[in-house]
């Protein structure tokens, strides 16, 4: 499976398993990663799973589609250049252990 790994906002990081071709945010939510709130499960809805990818990872990504964009506009914590929603974010064997996502102090 995937690996994937989170990093809190104070700094502490949680690496996680995720079924492959399944999203970031629902990986987060399995495993009881914390910040990740998913309120409208993963539909592209609500933007609460907010993440920030590493600099290191980003080029890795398929580039932002239309509805994500307008949701980011709407993030409760800053939007920055890096900023993306878990649930867009399919994890591929490409991603094992590559992907870094940083949790925002607040999703809402």
């Amino acid at each position: 499976m995937p690996m994937v790994t989170f990093i809190q906002p104070d700094g502490t990081s949680r690496e996680v398993n995720v079924l492959p071709r399944s999203s970031a945010m629902s990986g987060a939510v399995q495993n009881g990663v914390s910040g990740i709130l998913a309120e409208c499960g993963g539909s592209c809805a609500c933007a609460t799973c907010h993440v920030y990818v590493d600099e290191s990872c980003i080029d890795l990504l398929p580039p932002i589609d239309a509805l994500e964009d307008d949701l980011l506009e709407a993030v409760a914590s800053e939007r920055r250049e890096t900023s993306r929603l878990s649930c867009q974010i399919k994890l591929t064997p490409e991603l094992d252990g590559k992907l870094v996502l940083h949790i925002p102090e607040a999703q809402v």
